[in-house]
């Protein structure tokens, strides 16, 4: 049966709203939580963007919930190395509630620290490295590596959960999601695709859970909602490689210039039956696991709304 999750939005929210909500999504009965890792958010806008593992770590002792980043790239700002301590604690801190979701990651997060940022085949390669890696360290045992990408001189991590974390991973092309179904413990998407899913299945990942996310925007009428939506989140309406290549807010802004109202596809407005209908295209595209986001400040109403109205007619 399918579960649905609460996906907490870094780009949006500071991190003691970012707790605040996760304690509101278990109350209204939300099953488990996504949150985001990021540097930079998407748009000036959207406005935040916290330090993701000192988020995760209060919302693991104010929540019961199981949480999985959607998604971490361990690529360039964060060495893998970093990134599996910070996950092993994460699971130690939620007694195994952790799950780490990764992904080949966007230029917009990565430039930092390097401006020259890898083709997507490099970065897969990256990712494949990074993740043998990351459960070399969960093994608790001394590890030297000297691989392609990554060097880590006799490194020990001592804090460690009962199980290492799983790792989900995020994919969209076909070359992504084969990796996907050879190396991770599940599979991680925002696109109600079946043609995907079905792909992780036949790559390895039969039998391996997926999760799927996608934004909403309740408000008291429609067009509020679209509104609300087009101006924090434009970028939903942007296609192809731009989301993975362009460095700065800005350059999403001058891009979600051409992205009009019509153009938005999150479910807006009061109607039950229009949220309930898009969370379905995941549902019956096979994912075991649905989030949903609330764009925007009206929380507490969205959580009244999917307590009362919604969570229990998709049960």
């Amino acid at each position: 049966m399918t579960t649905f999750g609460y996906f907490l939005s870094s780009e949006e929210h500071g991190p003691a709203e970012l707790v605040r909500q996760a304690k509101l999504a278990e109350r209204a009965g939300f099953e488990s939580l996504w949150i985001s890792d990021h540097f930079h958010p998407w748009l000036d806008a959207q406005g935040q963007s916290p330090f993701v593992w000192s988020v995760i770590g209060a919302v693991a002792q104010a929540t019961s919930l199981p949480i999985t980043t959607a998604v971490t790239c361990p690529l360039v700002r964060t060495h893998p190395a970093i990134i599996a301590q910070a996950a092993a604690t994460s699971a130690a801190l939620s007694g195994g509630r952790f799950r780490l979701g990764v992904g080949t990651g966007e230029a917009l997060n990565e430039h930092i620290l390097d401006s020259r940022w890898p083709p997507a085949s490099e970065r897969l390669e990256m990712l494949e490295e990074a993740v043998e890696l990351m459960r070399k360290l969960w093994s608790g045992k001394l590890v030297t590596h000297r691989g392609e990408h990554y060097r880590v001189d006799t490194a020990r991590l001592y804090t460690l959960p009962d199980e290492p974390p799983p790792v989900y991973m995020s994919a969209f092309g076909d070359k992504a999601v084969q990796l996907a179904g050879k190396i991770a413990d599940g599979y991680i998407c925002t696109s109600p695709s079946a043609d995907l899913v079905e792909k992780f299945h036949k790559a390895g990942g039969a039998g391996k859970p997926s999760q799927g996310g996608l934004k909403v925007c309740h408000a008291a009428d429609e067009a509020t909602g679209r509104r609300t939506a087009h101006r924090i989140w434009p970028t939903e309406g942007i296609q192809g490689e731009a989301m993975q290549l362009l460095p700065l807010p800005r350059h999403f802004e001058e891009l979600a210039e051409m992205v009009t109202e019509d153009d938005i596809t999150a479910p807006c407005g009061p109607d039950p039956e229009v949220h309930i209908k898009a969370i379905k295209e995941y549902v019956d595209a096979g994912f075991d696991e649905v989030y949903i986001s609330q764009i925007g400040q009206e929380q507490d109403a969205f959580f009244d709304f999917y307590a009362r109205e919604v969570l229990p007619r998709l049960r």
